[in-house]
């Protein structure tokens, strides 16, 4: 028992002088590339707020994704009365405020479901970047992790009746974000490559102005081991660039004929989805074979999902599988190749924040604060039905062995080692 004691205390000691946050980073919208999967084993499938790590107050609302690099979460908000953003970082073991910034902003026009802080920070070992919009400006900023301002840009005008919600990334050294304005009222597209370090343009691609997509880029390696930068762009379909010059790989037009909000994935069999959708309905995701020379199938539909497809949450592909969780409250699982259905469940709620697949699990985050967790198996299981008791837009962050959900108002951290030894 002694000896027993003894290592238990030395293993204490080892957690307390390790950083918290090694080898597991969330820097962006959705995690790594945007797949919204982690392999994280601490993440419980039932709580209560009594297994709540902490739960903290937010110094501004908003619908942005926690980001995480080291000891710190990255978050953005804003007064929904003046248009003031924040921006701010609270420390990940307690949840308390390490630091907070402002900004003056103007009250515009916006979707009754957007909030002036939607876009998701995106970070790296030094930086955090942070993007937000008015019609007077589109802001681009960027901090180091310990609040001092390395360079802030104004990239125009913003033309959009619904507001920003697209959040940039990095790719390498460059900061990307899709500038794609409204073609009423005669806003500017064009995706848009800046220096992390210096925030000076590195390439700026011009694109038609239709209508304003929120479907957050990701990246795909092709046959020949080049990285492809992957946007959608609404009803103007899908296109790879070169991200280190801007240059268009390909383009596979007339996709999709309505707005996309949710933001492509890449399947295990090198598939490619995208969807669109409206307020009325009239939802569709396509899979699609990207423009490859070695691919028969080049730039051909794979297959088709109708009715049930999302419109504002992103599905996940996890193995030979593609999840989906429709606004309307009803998962979907289709086999990633071929689109057969293997089950469909009304699970119910309504749904904006984006589908996370962590240790063979889905968790769904409805706007009531409800999580719906499900196994993420060709078998509809239903493991779990937890609540927050808070509306919540956002789509959840997982890092450090845990599961941070920001609410409009609150971030609230569940799981971690205590999750992981309490099940042995």
């Amino acid at each position: 028992m002694r000896a027993f004691r003894n290592a238990s205390l030395v293993w204490m000691l080892i957690l307390a002088t390790t950083p918290f946050a090694q080898g597991q980073e969330w820097t962006r919208f959705r995690g790594p590339n945007g797949t919204g999967v982690s392999d994280v084993k601490t993440v419980p499938v039932a709580w209560t707020e009594q297994d709540f790590n902490w739960k903290v107050k937010l110094p501004a609302g908003g619908h942005s994704s926690p980001v995480l690099w080291g000891d710190l979460i990255f978050l953005s908000g804003a007064d929904e009365n003046t248009a003031e953003r924040s921006v701010f970082a609270l420390n990940a073991k307690d949840g308390k405020l390490a630091w907070t910034r402002t900004y003056a902003s103007t009250v515009h026009k916006k979707h009754k479901l957007n909030s002036f802080a939607s876009p998701t920070a995106v970070c790296d070992a030094e930086n955090v970047y942070f993007s937000w919009s008015s019609p007077e400006e589109y802001t681009l900023l960027a901090l180091t992790h310990d609040n001092k301002e390395k360079w802030k840009r104004n990239l125009g005008p913003y033309v959009s009746q619904h507001s920003a919600g697209v959040s940039p990334i990095l790719v390498g050294d460059m900061l990307i974000l899709v500038n794609c304005q409204d073609k009423e009222g005669g806003g500017e597209s064009s995706i848009i490559a800046v220096s992390s370090k210096t925030g000076e343009t590195v390439w700026n691609l011009p694109r038609a102005s239709t209508t304003v997509p929120y479907s957050t880029p990701c990246v795909r390696t092709n046959s020949q081991g080049q990285e492809e930068l992957i946007c959608n762009e609404s009803n103007q379909g899908m296109l790879a660039i070169n991200p280190k010059t801007g240059k268009i790989n390909w383009e596979i037009p007339n996709l999709v004929d309505k707005r996309s909000c949710s933001s492509p994935v890449i399947t295990a069999g090198g598939l490619i989805t995208i969807s669109c959708g409206s307020g009325g309905g009239g939802n569709f995701l396509v899979a699609v074979h990207p423009k490859d020379d070695s691919d028969p199938k080049s730039g051909t539909v794979a297959f088709k999902v109708d009715k049930t497809a999302p419109y504002v949450p992103t599905p996940v592909a996890y193995g030979d599988y593609l999840f989906m969780m429709a606004d309307n409250g009803i998962a979907v699982c289709v086999n990633a190749k071929t689109g057969a259905v293997e089950w469909k469940e009304r699970v119910g709620g309504t749904y904006y924040g984006s589908m996370l697949c962590v240790n063979g699990k889905l968790y769904c985050t409805a706007a009531d604060g409800k999580v719906v967790v499900l196994a993420a198996s060709d078998k509809f299981e239903l493991l779990a039905t937890n609540s927050l008791g808070e509306t919540i837009h956002s789509t959840p962050a997982v890092a450090h062995g845990r599961i941070f959900f920001r609410t409009f108002n609150h971030l609230i951290s569940i799981g971690g080692e205590k999750t992981k030894l309490a099940a042995k």
